[in-house]
C-alpha cells in the first residue's frame, strides 16, 4: 500500500490499492486510474495558480555566446564563431542562427547572468539537488495533483520524441531520468507518452469498435475495486471518478496526444523538419542520427506542448536528445555547425509556440523556459568548437507574468561568468515554482515532504516573481 499523503473531509484515512489489472497502465505506476483521478480530486484549493510551465532543456548544453548573450567585442580569441542580430530590444543581440527570436525579443526574459553550477551533462534543469532530486513535473503532480479534474488529463508529461514517432529513439538514459519523482513515489511520476502501456495504445481517436468495447470492459472492471475506508466512511462520486478514467483512456488523452486533430496549417507551420533535412548534416558525425531526430521532431514537440496547456497540463517538459554538446570531436559538431542543426530548429519551434500563445490569448498564463545543463567556454578550442563550462550559461524565458523585453543580469565582456548578482539553479527553480503556485500554502498541505518545501522555498529571481 502507498500513501499519497492528501486528506479528504470525507474519510478520515485512505489506503491506494496496488491494482493487477491496471497496473500497467503506462505513466502511472502502480495506482489505479480512478486512484489517481481521485487524488487529483483532492488537491487544495488556493495553492495552484492558473498558470502552466514549459520546460524545454536543451540537452547538451549549448552556447552562451552564440546564442543570446554574444560579445562582439571581445577579444579575438573569444569573439562568437557566428555573427550577431540585432534584436527588437535596444542593447541585445542574438546569435545569428536565432533571427526569429530576435524579432520577439520584446516579449523575453533573457537572463545573462545564469550559473548552470557545474560543468557536468545531467538532467540538472529538470532533476537535481535544487529541485529535491525529484523531477520538477513530480513536484507539480504532488502539490496540484496528478489529474486535471475536469479534462482527466495528467497534469504533468514529460515529452520527447518517441511521442509523436513510433520508430523514433528515446533520449539517452545515462544521464539521468526525467520522469524520476524520487522520493513522492512512482505514482507522481510525469506521464510520457511512447512509453508504451494500455494508455499509450488507447491514445488514438481511430479506435476500431471492437477496441472502444475493450476499453468499456476495461472500465467495468473497475467495479471491482474497493476502496478501503474508516469505519462508516463513504466515498461520494465513485462512479463519477470511474467515467473520468473512462474518458481518459479514450477521449482526452487521445485528442490532446493526437497531432491529426490539429489543423494541417498549423501542424505545418510548425514543423522543423523541412528546415534540416537528413542529407543537409554530415554523416561523420556519430549524433547523426540525433541531430536527424531533433530536426524532425522539436516543432511537432512544442505544438503538442501548446495543446496539452491550453486542456489543463500544468507542467510539459519537452527533451529532444543529445544535440547541443558542441565540442567538434568525434562525436559532435562544432558551434556553427551546431547552430544550423540545433538552433535553427529550435529557433523555429520556440518562436511558433510563442507566437501562439500569444494568439491563444495564453501569454501571461504560460510560462517558458529554455535552458540547457552547461554553457561553453569562452574561448574556442582549436578545432571550432565550445568545451564544458558551468560557470555561465543560456536562460531564456517568456510568459507566465514575467516582464517582457527584459535582459536580467549581465556576463563579463569576454561571456565567462557574472561579475555579480548570479542566478542560480535554486532561483531558476524558484521562479518556475512561484509562478505555478501560492508558495506560502504549500507548507499547509498536509503530509508534504520535507524537501519538497525546501525546494519550493527556494528565492526566485529578484524582480521576476
Amino acid at each position: 500500500m502507498l500513501d499519497l499523503g492528501l486528506s479528504s473531509p470525507r474519510c478520515g484515512r485512505r489506503t491506494f490499492l496496488r491494482v493487477g489489472s491496471l497496473a500497467a497502465l503506462g505513466g502511472y505506476g502502480p495506482f489505479s486510474l480512478p486512484d489517481l483521478l481521485w487524488a487529483g480530486a483532492l488537491a487544495p484549493g488556493g495553492v495552484v495558480r492558473d498558470r502552466a510551465v514549459v520546460l524545454l532543456h536543451m540537452q547538451g548544453g549549448p552556447s552562451q555566446l552564440e546564442t543570446f548573450d554574444p560579445k562582439p567585442q571581445a577579444p579575438v580569441e573569444m569573439r562568437p564563431a557566428t555573427d550577431a542580430v540585432a534584436t527588437r530590444v535596444a542593447g541585445l543581440s542574438f546569435g545569428a542562427g536565432f533571427p526569429k527570436l530576435a524579432a520577439r525579443a520584446d516579449r523575453l526574459t533573457v537572463v545573462q547572468s545564469f550559473v548552470p553550477g557545474d560543468a557536468s551533462h545531467d538532467i540538472k534543469p529538470v532533476v537535481s539537488a535544487a529541485t529535491g532530486k525529484a523531477s520538477l513535473g513530480a513536484i507539480y503532480g504532488r502539490v496540484a495533483g496528478t489529474t486535471h479534474p475536469t479534462s482527466g488529463l495528467p497534469r504533468s508529461v514529460w515529452l520527447n520524441p518517441v511521442s509523436i514517432a513510433a520508430d523514433a529513439e528515446k533520449p539517452a538514459a545515462q544521464f539521468g531520468n526525467y520522469a524520476d519523482p524520487g522520493l513522492l513515489g512512482a505514482g507522481y511520476a510525469p506521464f510520457s507518452p511512447g512509453s508504451g502501456g494500455p494508455l499509450q495504445e488507447a491514445m488514438r481517436l481511430s479506435l476500431p469498435r471492437a477496441r472502444f468495447d475493450d476499453r468499456r470492459s476495461l472500465l467495468a472492471s473497475l467495479d471491482g475495486l474497493r476502496r478501503t475506508v474508516d469505519a462508516g466512511g463513504t466515498i461520494e462520486g465513485l462512479d463519477r471518478f470511474q467515467q473520468q478514467a473512462f474518458q481518459v483512456i479514450v477521449n482526452g488523452a487521445a485528442d490532446a496526444f493526437d497531432l491529426a486533430q490539429e489543423d494541417p496549417r498549423v501542424v505545418a507551420r510548425y514543423d522543423t523538419a523541412p528546415l534540416v533535412t537528413p542529407d543537409q548534416i554530415d554523416r561523420k558525425w556519430r549524433n547523426y542520427e540525433k541531430y536527424v531526430s531533433h530536426a524532425k521532431s522539436l516543432g511537432k514537440l512544442m505544438l503538442m506542448a501548446r495543446r496539452l496547456v491550453e486542456r489543463g497540463v500544468g507542467f510539459v517538459t519537452v527533451s529532444t536528445d543529445f544535440v547541443w554538446d558542441n565540442h567538434a570531436d568525434s562525436n559532435n559538431c562544432g558551434v556553427v555547425e551546431g547552430m544550423r542543426y540545433c538552433g535553427l530548429p529550435f529557433d523555429h519551434a520556440v518562436s511558433n509556440f510563442l507566437d501562439d500563445l500569444e494568439a491563444r490569448g495564453l501569454a501571461d498564463k504560460v510560462l517558458l523556459v529554455c535552458v540547457g545543463e552547461i554553457g561553453r567556454t569562452p574561448r574556442l578550442n582549436a578545432r571550432g568548437g565550445r568545451d564544458h563550462w558551468g560557470n555561465l550559461g543560456p536562460l531564456l524565458m517568456a510568459g507566465g507574468g514575467l516582464p517582457r523585453g527584459r535582459v536580467y543580469g549581465r556576463s563579463t565582456r569576454d561571456g565567462r561568468e557574472p561579475p555579480s548578482d548570479p542566478v542560480t539553479q535554486r532561483h531558476r527553480v524558484g521562479t518556475l515554482l512561484h509562478a505555478l503556485f501560492d508558495v506560502g500554502r504549500v507548507r499547509l498541505i498536509p503530509g508534504m515532504p520535507t524537501d519538497l518545501l525546501r525546494t519550493a522555498e527556494a528565492r526566485p529571481i529578484a524582480g521576476l516573481a
